[in-house]
This record gives structure tokens, sequence and C-alpha cells, in this order.
């Protein structure tokens, strides 16, 4: 028996950078009346209340609700009002380093692009995240920038030499987020696991980037059992299934 349910957020739950329809909200709210939820995601904790929270009904179990924005590097759960129980944040020389690594692998790359829409590098204090048409551009325009995702592992391989010692995964439909070393989603797993008092086996995770280098595959190393999504609507029917098999 599953009782810990955890979700990534973009491509997800949401379209990139989006809310939650009123059907997911809806859903997300039934399944925290019967199992623990959690969301893990590369992005920082206004991207969650925004895209979640805000949207959520009233009938939501929020105690039941644990919300772990950058990859795992922060952990929030709901007593009386949300709660920041860690936050893994970089010192400001990590920071500068990452930044200008970040940079020169860009421009090494050598990869024009002709817009962008918002700061592309965004410090999230556990982890910095480069945007490549920035942290505003539309869905649109993220789809067709890097589909395979052969830009932006082009990126992630000059960054592993530039920045031994931190974690670079991809996230989202243009993003790539840099943490500490061992520090990823399977790191929020783990510290699931040992706030929770839930066993690896009794998690499951939903997501989209499952593929190796994506920001969902340290959550299949972690050893939870994994249900890969293409988009909400996958979502949706995955979230349908767990509610029959729960008894919803």
């Amino acid at each position: 028996m599953k009782k810990l349910i955890v979700f990534d957020l973009d491509g997800t739950l949401a379209v990139s950078k989006s809310a939650i329809d009123e059907n997911m909200a809806g859903l997300l709210s039934r399944l925290t009346q019967i199992a623990q939820v959690a969301i893990i995601s590369g992005g920082k904790w206004e991207q969650f209340e925004k895209q979640v929270l805000q949207r959520l009904p009233q009938s939501a179990r929020l105690p039941a609700l644990y919300i772990l924005p950058t990859c795992g590097t922060q952990f929030y759960h709901y007593q009386q009002s949300w709660q920041l129980l860690y936050a893994e944040n970089f010192t400001q020389e990590e920071k500068e380093k990452i930044i200008r690594s970040l940079q020169t692998a860009v421009n090494e790359a050598g990869y024009t692009i002709n817009r962008t829409w918002g700061e592309q590098i965004e410090d999230r204090g556990s982890q910095i995240t480069w945007s490549a048409l920035g942290q505003e551009a539309p869905v649109e325009a993220k789809k067709s920038w890097d589909p395979d995702f052969s830009k932006r592992k082009k990126i992630q391989s000059l960054l592993d030499k530039l920045i031994p010692g931190f974690a670079v995964n991809l996230g989202g439909m243009t993003s790539v987020d840099i943490t500490r070393e061992g520090i990823d989603k399977a790191y929020g797993i783990r510290k699931l696991r040992d706030t929770l008092h839930v066993t690896i086996e009794e998690m499951l995770f939903v997501g989209d980037a499952l593929f190796e280098g994506g920001n969902d595959y340290p959550a299949l190393q972690a050893g939870v059992r994994c249900v890969a999504v293409r988009d909400p609507e996958d979502t949706r029917r995955v979230v349908d299934a767990i509610l029959g098999c729960l008894g919803d």
C-alpha cells in the first residue's frame, strides 16, 4: 500500500510556470483526504504558492501536503500556516562561482538567443537556475527551443567539467538547475522518508522527466517506484487510478 504520493510540478501537475487547473486542484484535494502528498520541483516557494496552493479548494487537507521547492533543497509543511523545515542554501562564494560558470558554459555552447522574457539566471537560495528564454517566457516559445534536450545537455556537460562537486540537472522545458552535489530530488525523497517515517517502498513518484539527466531522474535512483507521464492530462489519469486503488 502506498502511503505517500510524490509529484513533480511543471510538466506533470501543470504546464510550465502555469497554475494547476480546477480539475487537477480537485484531484489533489481528494488525494490529501486519503494519503500523504508531496510536490518536489525546481521552482522556488513563490511558484508553488502561485501554481498550486492558491488554487486548492478549502477541502484540501493541508497538513497532509508537503512542499519541496528547488529540487528538494527546501522543505515546507503546514502547521496552522506554512513553515520552512530546512533550506540547503548556497554561500555567496558558491553562488558567484556557479553564475560565472553558467555564463562561460552558455557562451561556449554557442547558442544564439534572439529574445528573452525576464532574467535568464535566477538565484533561488539553495539552487541557481538558468532559463534559456528567461523566467517569464511563454510556453509556446519554450516548446520549440529545446524539444530534444540536446542544447541543455551540451550546457550540462560543460558545467559538469566547470563546477565539479555540484549537481547539474535539466528542469522544465528550457532550464538547467544547479544544486549542491547530492542535494536533488533523491535527497528530498530521503528527507520525506526520515521526516514522515514513510519507507521508500511506501512511496510513489509521478514525473515527466524521469530520463537520465532529467531533474526527476534522482527520484528513480533513490529507489522509489516511479510513474512516467507526458503531461498534466496524463497525470490526471494516473491520479484517477491512484484514487481508485486507495479507495477514494
